[in-house]
């Protein structure tokens, strides 16, 4: 049997240590990145740990609490690539669109099962991420689908640790399987400005401030169950991240500097043809400007880029005396070296 330590070889699985990894992967959020690497780290402990102490810790589900396109499908994906666990992803949305909630319930889990390449063991240690959690609001149910309530309640059972019977005759236990729930929850801000009113703490001003701003910022039970969450469903989800609007500078970094960005990506596939591809960096702040205007954070860079690069990667692979690309502004031609004389495509 594979534990999760003999698979996670490249990081080291303390919380610093995760971080660290995330970093290399996922454009800031260091908050969030803190809270999720001890959520990780503690539940990963607790699955090492013998019986023998007679001590049973509790499961910490987690809710990430963020805009459109701010990383929080991107930063599960991450973890559970880090950790080596099978990890599937599940739309809220999608549940309450059917009238066969539990049915669509244990579809995900064999999906985990499958990506666990059928073992059941590590099926059992993998990680759940359920986005768009925040549409689950009471009777917002049609006629052709299961209310948001009653799929909260169905959610319930499986996240708290259960055995599910599932459709190929197997039975899939989950109290091991980490789920995370995701939302933007849009328009909680004004519900956290009627309810938060901690202005005095009695300790010196140096750090008076800073605990009033986080006390302020922290999203209570109470504030999701105004939303129209049950209060047993919030139960279920005793850890809460908030995940940051991204600004340009940050949309930026996201194109240029993780190991797998797409600024990496499209060089490489130039270099394979022999050709360097270098973007000015005037360029990432257009498409970084650009992407706010659309208003879904980072899921509108590839397609901006990918607009840019095109007309280039037309042409690059049928001219190999192309040497180097120039991209100098999002708005203007690509200059373009063949053998040190430049032309404009």
């Amino acid at each position: 049997m594979q534990t999760p330590t003999e698979a996670v070889p490249k990081i080291k699985l303390t919380p610093s240590g995760i971080v660290r990894y995330l970093d290399q992967h996922v454009v800031g959020q260091d908050d969030a990145k803190k809270i999720l690497a001890v959520v990780v780290y503690a539940h990963y402990k607790k699955l090492l740990k013998s019986q023998d102490s007679g001590i049973e810790i509790a499961k910490s589900n987690v809710l990430l609490i963020g805009p459109t396109g701010t990383g929080k499908t991107l930063m599960c994906e991450t973890l559970a690539r880090a950790l080596k666990v099978p990890f599937v992803t599940a739309d809220a949305t999608s549940l309450a669109q059917t009238k066969y909630v539990n049915e669509e319930i244990d579809a995900v889990l064999l999906r985990l099962l499958d990506k666990a390449g059928g073992s059941m063991t590590k099926a059992q240690n993998g990680i759940v991420f359920i986005d768009e959690i925040d549409k689950l609001k009471a009777g917002n149910g049609a006629a052709n689908s299961t209310s948001g309530e009653a799929v909260q309640h169905a959610l319930l059972k499986i996240m708290e640790g259960s055995l599910v019977n599932l459709g190929n005759g197997q039975a899939i236990d989950t109290a091991n399987i980490l789920f995370i729930c995701g939302g933007a929850f849009v328009g909680l801000e004004h519900i956290m400005a009627k309810t938060h009113a901690f202005g005095f703490v009695s300790i010196n001003d140096s750090n008076n401030q800073k605990i009033l701003n986080r006390l302020n910022s922290r999203v209570k039970p109470t504030d999701l169950i105004e939303f129209g969450l049950i209060p047993e469903f919030t139960g279920r989800l005793p850890i809460i991240a908030n995940m940051l609007a991204l600004s340009k500078e940050m949309l930026v970094k996201i194109m240029t500097e993780p190991k797998n960005c797409i600024y990496n990506q499209f060089r490489e596939i130039m270099k394979n043809e022999g050709v360097e591809l270098t973007i000015d960096p005037r360029v990432f702040e257009e498409i970084s400007e650009l992407a706010i205007e659309y208003k879904v954070g980072a899921r509108s860079l590839r397609g901006i880029f990918e607009e840019m690069i095109t007309p280039v990667l037309y042409v690059v692979p049928d001219q190999p005396d192309i040497r180097q690309v120039m991209i100098r502004s999002l708005f203007e031609d690509a200059e373009m070296v063949r053998d040190a004389s430049p032309v404009q495509i």
